[in-house]
């Protein structure tokens, strides 16, 4: 079976194809393709409050690039969803039923707590250490949604419009800040010990840098060091000196404020960097749910 799952971000529109293989009791998601495209929504609509006629073509073209995309690999079955630029865009509904015209393509615009729990739905939890208790954070251009799990369960999860561009763009209220350090400081505790996991595009760019062996967990004092580090040249210098693109360039030195805030909240040294995301996450929803909110592809 191959499915697909398109996740339109406020910093980017991401396709990720899978063809789904079932070996005896395992079920294996093997990626066959994904594709990033930097739109970065958030610049519109968390300064004019719209998405403008501009990054619109750009993200009707992108559409209509991932459907022939879906058309090529044969894709069965697929999801299309969009978070937190599109909530709140004044113009995304109308920019939504423009895209089902042109593409066909059926685009839900998802809830914070929706975009939490399919996170949750990447299945990490049946991998977690039951000794251990773990913090998924997930930091996008303009939400950060946070699971916890303990002894192998999931405990609580939370969104904050707390991100990137809305950083850059100085959308974020102080009590929003408050509203998430309160919820860390009450929801995140254990007896257990407590790790930090980490997706989106920074953190794992982070890793990449750090050149830190696959599996091997970044420390808060080596995420606060880049902290540093970036934050003291321009953005043309982070992209000659570390080889950073524009469009990671600019968000990296907020995205590593957001895990380095959370991190001291709630206590927690190291943070691992699996290749998931809400992307993922999208597929696996989608497995599960196949019968019943799947879209065919046509």
């Amino acid at each position: 079976m191959i499915l697909a799952a398109i996740d339109i971000g406020s910093n980017a529109a991401r396709l990720l194809i899978c063809e789904v293989v079932i070996k005896g009791k395992e079920t294996e998601f093997n990626r066959l393709n994904i594709v990033r495209i930097p739109l970065q929504l958030g610049f519109d609509v968390f300064e004019k409050g719209f998405i403008g006629s501009r990054k619109k073509k750009m993200l009707i073209d992108t559409i209509k690039a991932y459907k022939q995309l879906m058309k090529v690999y044969e894709v069965e079955h697929y999801m299309a969803c969009a978070t937190s630029a599109m909530r709140d865009a004044q113009n995304s509904k109308e920019i939504i039923k423009e895209i089902e015209a042109e593409t066909s393509i059926e685009i839900e615009i998802i809830s914070g707590e929706l975009e939490a729990e399919i996170i949750y739905e990447n299945h990490i939890a049946e991998l977690l250490d039951n000794d251990k208790s773990y913090l998924y954070i997930d930091v996008g251009g303009g939400s950060t949604e946070l699971t916890f799990f303990a002894n192998g369960a999931l405990v609580s999860k939370e969104s904050f419009n707390i991100g990137t561009i809305r950083l850059l763009k100085n959308q974020i209220k102080e009590k929003t800040w408050d509203d998430m350090k309160d919820y860390v400081k009450k929801n995140i505790k254990s007896a257990l010990p407590s790790i930090a996991i980490g997706s989106g595009g920074n953190i794992t760019k982070i890793l990449s840098m750090s050149r830190l062996k696959e599996g091997k967990p970044l420390s808060l004092d080596l995420l606060k060091d880049y902290y540093k580090e970036l934050s003291n040249v321009t953005i043309e210098d982070r992209m000659n000196l570390y080889g950073l693109k524009e469009d990671r360039a600019d968000v990296i030195v907020p995205a590593l404020l957001i895990y380095v805030q959370i991190m001291k909240w709630a206590s927690i040294d190291e943070i691992y960097v699996p290749k998931i995301g809400l992307v993922d996450g999208l597929i696996h929803h989608l497995y599960d749910q196949v019968g019943n909110i799947a879209v065919t592809y046509r």
